[in-house]
């Protein structure tokens, strides 16, 4: 059954969201059936690459809060993210604009490292106060996954992935998707929000049993005799 995940990398409730959607997930019985897709999402494709104003900067102009207003507000946010074992620095965190790091996702994506390219560059953007604009901090930290760093560089060069990423972003408009984080599980329900795993766990066994009907498991009666099997043990 698969669940597809919009998500900003930017967004500090989508990495909450990530670790209780996982929490969710380790309780599952049938966790092994289940095909988790990072979708991109950009909050905010109108900031530059080049860092000009701190978190709390843009969260006031953007917002029209006072400073202490935001301050008080990613004090919570941070109070949250450390209740999941989450380390908020907003004070380091630099505002750049998220594209390039959607295009290491989706390249990321092709070799099987989707969740990984999500987990490394939250970290790398609340926690380390990395640039995730910066094509030499991208770079280091696909490396850091297990990508290939000439891959890596001609993956910021080939229009597919940036392509990935746009389609992704119309799809999300498609279906309605206004916030980050967005779960879809099985195309029938969907989450939003960085909702508690046990809201997770209680969509993902109701799903999954409906899916279960729709796809029985085959389990065939096997007849046991000689055969060569896939390492070469023929007997």
């Amino acid at each position: 059954m698969k669940i597809e995940i919009w998500s900003d990398v930017m967004c500090p409730f989508c990495y909450i969201g990530k670790r209780n959607f996982e929490t969710a997930l380790s309780q599952f019985a049938d966790k092994d059936h289940i095909e988790v897709e990072w979708k991109s999402f950009q909050l905010d494709p109108d900031i530059p690459e080049v860092p000009n104003e701190s978190y709390e900067q843009y969260l006031v102009k953007r917002k029209g809060l006072s400073l202490e207003q935001v301050q008080g507000m990613l004090a919570n946010v941070t109070e949250s993210a450390k209740q999941v074992g989450l380390e908020y620095n907003f004070d380091t965190s630099v505002m750049v604009n998220s594209r390039k790091a959607h295009q290491l996702i989706q390249f990321a994506k092709s070799k099987n490292l989707g969740d990984a390219a999500e987990e490394r560059l939250f970290k790398a953007f609340f926690t380390e106060g990395k640039s995730i604009a910066d094509i030499a901090t991208l770079t280091q930290l696909g490396i850091e996954i297990g990508l290939d760093e000439t891959e890596i560089q001609e993956a910021f060069t080939d229009d597919r992935y940036s392509h990935y990423a746009t389609q992704d972003i119309q799809e999300a408009r498609q279906i309605g998707v206004n916030g980050v984080p967005f779960f879809v599980v099985d195309r029938k329900y969907a989450i939003s929000g960085a909702q508690p795993s046990v809201a997770f766990l209680e969509t993902l066994e109701k799903s999954f049993a409906e899916w279960r009907t729709l796809n029985p498991e085959n389990k065939l009666e096997i007849i046991e005799g000689q055969s060569c099997t896939t390492d070469g043990t023929c007997e």
